[in-house]
């Protein structure tokens, strides 16, 4: 599938017989998830050597609630509202920290909630160990991309999460030498010798100084796309250990360091940019800050992976299978086509980013063939980067989606890229049909 950029199994299969293929590999219960999330980690391992990466974990829910009547019993459970059918998926999204690229998928872990799942109150939630909970994810994740990035010999791993990942465990099970944690601050803790809590403690610090940063759109909290200006704190804090973890393997107390950010002046109706970031990563100027802010903001990237999977891309939720576990199966073949979009994305403006990162050399001869087609007579109208780079594949795959091609235009996004790179597979197998490399059989 990640040779074909769909998830689509008829319109990736040649034939009836390929099609029918597709299916019984999904079907087949000796392929495990486990089997094809090594697959992507490996592939993953060939691309950090040497390299300081990001890992950026979240949760998302695949929901399947259109096809309840027709999904097979074995395996349904529920999502968030606790109504829908679907099961859970969290990522480990692999970056360069140099510069933001995605590199792959870490680890991956799936899993269906009860038909009949309690609440928290009913489960008595805050009473069971970490191992216990869901939110041993983000521990689980954070071990298996180390044990996966060490194989690869990457430099230094950070392990990037939004609030729900704000938790003590982590920062003292985690955090070592060669592994850090940043996170986005969701309980105002407590601090050792300090009267005051961390929020209002961070608060009273000086400015450091102002960052601007892009704000991406976001409909479901109805936010605006803008550049913000924000003001920059920053503080090293000691965090007391939280009353309920008792146990003698957690130390009673973990030195951190602390950025805030806030944005002066938001937009008439909008919510202020308010971040309080905290990280094992030294931060003792205004320059360290901004890095950790920067790192931070790259941690939309697994929201753009999401957005990929679903409608704004892929579409995996209306899928035609009819069982949980062939489902889960396709999602995790679906990933490794998803960040080769979020590479395209990420990619299309760097030159220096070989085509080889996304497409094989056959079909970069391709991409040659019919990059004449979409070129106009005028100079704003040609491909203007270096023939076998990454923005120059981008931009040929972008027209075969629809796009302009003029730069004052907006850059191509998830759904146009999606529909070029399928445009791109049907002209590919008839270019390659037409050479006679492929056998055409009923």
């Amino acid at each position: 599938m990640g040779k074909h950029q769909s998830v689509s199994i008829r319109q990736i299969s040649k034939n009836r017989a390929e099609q029918i293929g597709y299916y019984r590999f999904l079907e087949n219960k000796s392929v495990t998830v486990g089997e094809l999330v090594r697959s992507l980690s490996d592939h993953c391992v060939s691309h950090v050597e040497g390299k300081h990466i990001l890992a950026i974990s979240d949760t998302s829910e695949i929901n399947l609630q259109s096809h309840v009547g027709r999904l097979e019993a074995l395996g349904l459970g529920v999502v968030g509202n606790n109504r829908d059918i679907g099961f859970y998926i969290h990522p480990t999204l692999v970056l360069d920290a140099a510069n933001g690229f995605p590199l792959g998928i870490s680890t991956v872990k799936l899993w269906t909630r009860d038909i009949n799942h309690q609440d928290k109150h009913e489960r008595n939630y805050s009473q069971l160990p970490i191992e216990e909970k869901e939110s041993y994810k983000w521990l689980r994740s954070a071990y298996e991309t180390q044990q996966c990035i060490n194989v690869g010999e990457a430099k230094m791993i950070t392990h990037i999460g939004d609030r729900e990942s704000d938790m003590y465990e982590e920062f003292v099970t985690v955090a070592n030498q060669d592994n850090h944690v940043l996170v986005r601050a969701r309980i105002d803790r407590r601090l050792v010798g300090k009267t005051s809590s961390f929020y209002t403690y961070l608060n009273q610090q000086p400015s450091e100084g102002t960052y601007t940063v892009d704000v991406p759109a976001d409909a479901r909290t109805s936010r605006t796309a803008r550049e913000a200006l924000l003001i920059v704190r920053r503080a090293m804090v000691k965090i007391q250990r939280p009353d309920k973890l008792n146990g003698q393997d957690y130390p009673p107390s973990v030195t951190l360091y602390a950025v805030e950010a806030v944005e002066v002046n938001p937009p008439p109706g909008q919510a202020p940019i308010h971040w309080r970031l905290l990280t094992t990563h030294q931060v003792v100027c205004l320059e360290q800050a901004l890095q950790v802010i920067r790192w931070y903001t790259w941690r939309w990237r697994i929201e753009q992976l999401f957005a990929t999977l679903k409608t704004a891309g892929l579409n995996l939720e209306a899928t035609q299978l009819e069982s949980i576990a062939a489902i889960q199966r396709l999602t995790v073949l679906a990933l490794s086509v998803a960040v080769r979009i979020l590479q395209l994305i990420q990619g299309r403006d760097n030159p220096n980013l070989p085509a080889t990162v996304a497409f094989s050399h056959e079909q970069q001869h391709c991409l040659s063939s019919i990059s004449p087609t979409l070129e106009g007579k005028t100079q704003l109208q040609q491909n203007p980067y270096l023939p076998s780079s990454l923005p120059w594949a981008t931009w040929i795959i972008a027209r075969l989606g629809g796009w302009s091609g003029y730069k004052s235009q907006k850059p191509p996004g998830i759904t146009t890229l999606v529909r070029g790179l399928e445009q791109f597979e049907s002209t590919f197998f008839g270019w390659k049909l037409a050479l006679g490399k492929l056998v055409c059989t009923p």
